[in-house]
């Protein structure tokens, strides 16, 4: 019997994701690392960057009009090696309704 193997989406940098309209949770240590990134304080990048979440839980990333992130520069992610865990993780562990007609990541079995 063969073995089963997963589908894993290898991140093509597209951008894409980050212009979808959607919360993008930051934690504590997150918050910390980006704003250090940035080279602000914890509480000037909480008061300039994030809001409350809607369901009240904690931080998220502030967007532009659009829904896009604010973090976004063209196809850049100005915060690449500090990005929050759900951007790091998308799509492999969590993605949006309509992800594949959006998302150019590829494919691959593990």
């Amino acid at each position: 019997m063969p073995e089963d193997r997963e589908i894993h989406y290898t991140c093509q940098r597209c951008t894409n994701c980050c212009r979808w309209p959607g919360v993008v949770r930051v934690g504590t240590e997150e918050v910390a690392a980006i704003a250090a990134h940035v080279g602000m304080g914890e509480e000037d990048f909480i008061a300039l960057h994030t809001r409350l979440r809607p369901d009240r839980r904690g931080l998220s990333l502030l967007e532009m009009a659009d829904g896009s992130c604010e973090w976004l520069d063209g196809r850049d992610c100005r915060l690449q090696s500090v990005k929050p865990a759900q951007c790091r993780a998308f799509p492999n562990s969590w993605n949006f309704p309509g992800w594949r007609e959006k998302c150019e990541a590829v494919p691959s079995l593990v």
